[in-house]
């Protein structure tokens, strides 16, 4: 079976949860509802991994509406994606960098995801014309790095991916080329079940560098079947990164986001990010973090690791990338930006006096 008959399987209805999670009316009703506000879509394969007895098992929840009441505080643009738009699709907010949707599909719906104003939703935002693209890198030589994003750009058949390749890396002024993609996890089938996609990214990584940037949340999420797909895209030339969100209930205590990051450097790939979990609408209430708590896990789980397990624990904010980096001695945060939209914050530090409730920081940030 190919990976696109594999996908027309996903769980999609609280029907289909009903008898596997063993649903009472009420966690059916209020997942239905759920489901009508944010879609819900789920591979076979990450199902599988599922404990279906437990009702707070991390995997579920980053999968399967709570079946709760969730609260819709928070936004659906945390980040200022829409200020930062300049074509359709295309975001420029670091001076080298511009990022491009191409899909607003995912193989799976996350639960914590912070653009599901989108994802499943609408294609008002994903790019149309790789041509408008190649043009605005032309006219911005400070660019010299894309990030081909969505949705998921790997839900795109090779064919549509090798469209954005052969134009995007023809071109000088790029550096790299990275890929955000969450289908090593959820849905590794992808890349173990298409020869095609492997000889593409193999024969491109002969031309420019290419990058892939997953997303491992929790230890039980490397499989048999993750670790073949990540080894696929590392034979085929691909640096393969990951970052991680700090999340409620999944991966935050010490112990577990430790043998997290130690799984990613056993397997040959680079910590990209610890992040902060998003003030995104129905997401805050139910996934994030307080920083100050925050600050604590990801030390001691840092504390656990070799130099190469060591990641950033950063907020990314409307402002810019922030690194959170501790505390003073008088119990104030401190704070440095890695990058930011205006450059000269760039390596400013501040600090600033959080409660043990703040997971976040003002949007009118000043420093």
């Amino acid at each position: 079976m190919n990976w696109q008959q594999l996908l027309s399987e996903n769980l999609t209805t609280a029907d289909e949860l009903r008898a596997p999670l063993n649903l009472t009316q009420s966690e059916y009703e209020s997942i239905r509802a759920e489901i009508a506000r944010f879609p819900m879509s789920v591979t076979k394969y990450y199902f599988s991994l599922i404990d279906p007895t437990d009702q707070n098992d991390p995997i579920r929840r980053m999968a399967i509406p709570s079946g709760k009441i969730v609260s819709m505080d928070g936004a659906l643009d945390t980040s200022g994606e829409h200020s930062n738009t300049k074509l359709k699709g295309v975001q420029h907010k670091y001076r080298q960098t511009i990022l491009v949707l191409i899909s607003a599909d995912c193989a799976m719906f996350c639960r914590h995801c912070f653009r599901r104003r989108l994802v499943g939703k609408s294609m008002e935002e994903v790019a149309e014309n790789v041509s408008d693209v190649t043009a605005y890198i032309r006219a911005h030589p400070e660019v010299n790095n894309v990030l081909l994003s969505g949705g998921d750009p790997f839900l795109l058949p090779t064919k549509q991916l090798e469209a954005w390749l052969e134009p995007l890396s023809a071109l000088p002024e790029l550096d790299f080329i990275r890929f955000g993609t969450r289908t090593p996890v959820t849905f590794p089938q992808r890349i173990l079940t298409d020869p095609a996609l492997i000889d593409l990214l193999s024969a491109y990584a002969q031309k420019k560098q290419l990058y892939v940037v997953t997303h491992f949340n929790h230890p039980r999420e490397f499989t048999p079947e993750s670790t073949a797909a990540i080894r696929a895209l590392k034979q085929a030339g691909v640096v393969v990164k990951n970052q991680t969100v700090l999340l409620r209930g999944i991966n935050d205590d010490a112990a577990t986001l430790a043998s997290l990051l130690r799984s990613v450097t056993a397997r040959g790939m680079v910590q990209h990010y610890i992040f902060q979990c998003r003030p995104v609408q129905g997401v805050k209430s139910a996934f994030q973090v307080p920083i100050r708590t925050g600050v604590k896990i990801v030390q001691a789980a840092l504390a656990e690791q070799n130099g190469l397990g060591k990641a950033d624990y950063t907020l990314s904010h409307v402002t810019g990338k922030i690194r959170i980096l501790g505390e003073t001695g008088s119990g104030e945060t401190i704070f440095q930006y890695k990058t930011a939209k205006d450059p000269q914050n760039i390596g400013r530090i501040f600090t600033l006096p959080l409660t043990d409730t703040d997971t976040w920081l003002d949007d009118s940030l000043s420093v």
